[in-house]
């Protein structure tokens, strides 16, 4: 079994104890696990084999041998006794953005809800709102929960499609018959999120291709085998399509695959009103069928008159334009970016202590990197008083002696919701550089919000913004606050803009991160890393920043380190 598998499994426990009124450490137990499980670098089953599942933060004696029996036997007696107890279909509703395991179970003992469909007529008839613990205002987040799950149903994050995709190109690369491969479709274009894997190959030995493809140990179902095109549901239950092409129309191809759909029917249009049509097998002359190009994108491009176009850029949002006059701009790349702001200790939330932080950052070839712990007010993330800010400081410094790596010591600071800071001043000076941050009231109105924000940002110690529209994909809609007023103080206050790379945050998003560039802020990626293994996802920050047109001078991780404290004006 998969990690991710088995992560779903424990969040599933999670809540069925919950449902069940088990104590509150036992459920967070789980929670917990399902956690580090979910974003592990290794393979559980070769830990598993190898006897280290202890070896993982969190993973106690109990949990391993659940971990141990699901691997060796697929099943798990302690969750078949759980759904025994509880029903099943409330299970289901608790995927509902604002159901969580209480409130479905109120609904079902008062109001009999089982189905979504249900949930969402009584919504809608006013049914829930005289319950204790609900109201109108908790009818319309719950439909607009309803809203969102259906939204993103069969679509899958960022991570976990790139994990998968990358992990079969591996796989596919031993087979002596391909001669070339690449992820295509809105993976390759690192959108946030992914409906399905789009894989191109390259061979001469089609046959020879499909076979290795469904003999794939991660394939669960193949819904189609054939010698150009096959596909198959893997056990994250996300589809894979990979087709083989001959070498002279890999480029061509791998170009029409990618897409984007917009950005394909432009390049397109240019090409006929020169006489050329392009599809999937190469770029022709349109009146002798004359093979033009298609063994690689460049010469696609060239052959059209356009210089290159990297693939997140490829929405039709003006790229083709300026590649025609060969004013495209070059977007950030991934080895550009030196290090990570926004890491959380065990100081508050996160499972790795700042050394090891530190040990990882200098593994990953980082310059710096920044420990940014929650502040004292966010109880549930274990928030540090300004006396225990003060003893991490001083932790960091006698560690700094021993590390190359540079270690800023920062907060991830709670804005309150009349927009005062959850440290004062004279704390928020000893530090090298302070998030501010919204985690709490996410329904104020739009000028309530935007005000309370602005007032945190207007604070000389606050440099970047953290997380700014406080969205979660599929799981929370984005607060309602007018980002233009928003950019338009950063710029004035120099404050950095966060593009925080956690799959399930991206945010600030691609569009969000080029309005903000073309008002002339700068921004900062961070992982909110709460695990070591998290800390790879710096790579889908640094994506959605490419996405959004950033350039290296538009992000504060690009910075050499004397530049990078003078930003910071500490």
């Amino acid at each position: 079994m998969r990690n991710k598998e088995i992560a779903e499994i424990f969040y599933q426990i999670a809540d069925l104890l919950e449902i069940k009124g088990e104590l509150e450490f036992k459920v967070r137990a789980y929670r917990r696990a399902a956690q580090r499980i979910e974003t592990l670098e290794e393979d559980i089953e070769e830990l598993c084999r190898k006897g280290k599942l202890r070896s993982i933060p969190g993973i106690g004696e109990s949990i391993a041998s659940k971990i141990k029996e699901l691997i060796e036997t697929g099943r798990l007696e302690y969750l078949e006794k759980l759904k025994r107890e509880v029903p099943e279909d409330l299970i289901r509703l608790m995927d509902i953005p604002g159901v969580g395991p209480k409130k479905a179970l109120i609904l079902y003992k008062k109001l009999g809800i089982t189905t979504v469909e249900q949930l969402r007529d009584a919504c809608k008839k006013g049914r829930l709102r005289h319950l204790e613990g609900f109201g109108e205002l908790t009818e319309r987040n719950i439909l607009r929960g309803i809203e969102m799950l259906e939204r993103s149903k069969d679509r899958f994050l960022i991570n976990v499609a790139y994990e998968n995709g990358y992990r079969l190109v591996e796989y596919l690369k031993k087979n002596k018959d391909v001669l070339s491969i690449s992820i295509a479709g809105s993976l390759r274009r690192m959108k946030e999120t992914i409906g399905d894997i789009d894989i191109l190959v390259s061979s001469l030995n089609p046959d020879s291709i499909m076979e290795d493809f469904v003999r794939y140990p991660d394939v669960k179902i193949v819904l189609a085998k054939g010698s150009k095109k096959s596909s198959v549901i893997l056990r994250d239950g996300i589809q894979v399509d990979v087709r083989v092409v001959k070498p002279e129309s890999f480029g061509a191809a791998l170009q029409y695959f990618t897409g984007s759909k917009e950005h394909n029917i432009q390049i397109r249009n240019i090409a006929m009103k020169m006489g050329l049509k392009i599809n999937e097998y190469g770029v022709f002359r349109k009146d002798t069928e004359e093979y033009i190009a298609g063994r690689t994108e460049e010469e696609v491009y060239k052959a059209i008159g356009l210089d290159y176009i990297e693939p997140e850029l490829r929405e039709n949002r003006g790229e083709i334009e300026l590649a025609q006059r060969g004013k495209l701009p070059e977007i950030v790349k991934y080895k550009e970016v030196k290090g990570d702001f926004h890491i959380h200790s065990t100081w508050s939330d996160g499972t790795a202590s700042i050394e090891e932080i530190a040990r990882r950052s200098q593994e990953m070839g980082y310059e710096f990197v920044g420990i940014a712990d929650h502040s004292a007010s966010l109880k549930v993330a274990h928030g540090l008083s300004e006396e225990d800010l003060l003893k991490k400081i001083q932790e960091i410094r006698k560690l700094q002696e021993r590390f190359d790596v540079r270690i800023f010591a920062g907060t991830e600071c709670d804005i309150k919701p009349d927009g005062s800071l959850d440290y004062s001043d004279k704390i928020l000076k000893e530090l090298d550089f302070a998030y501010a941050a919204i985690h709490t009231k996410f329904k104020m109105d739009r000028k309530e919000m935007t005000e309370r924000i602005i007032r945190a940002m207007e604070n000389e110690y606050i440099n970047i913004l953290a997380h700014p529209t406080a969205r979660m994909i599929g799981k929370r809609e984005p607060i309602d606050i007018d980002l233009e007023k928003i950019f338009e103080v950063a710029r004035e206050t120099n404050t950095f803009m966060e593009i925080n790379a956690f799959p399930d945050r991206l945010d600030l998003n691609d569009v969000h991160a080029k309005m903000a560039k073309e008002m002339g802020v700068k921004m900062a990626i961070g992982t909110d890393s709460h695990a070591l293994d998290h800390m790879r996802f710096l790579r889908f920050g640094t994506a959605m920043a490419r996405r959004g047109w950033l350039e290296k001078k538009d992000i504060l991780n690009t910075y050499d380190l004397r530049e990078i404290e003078k930003a910071f004006g500490r």
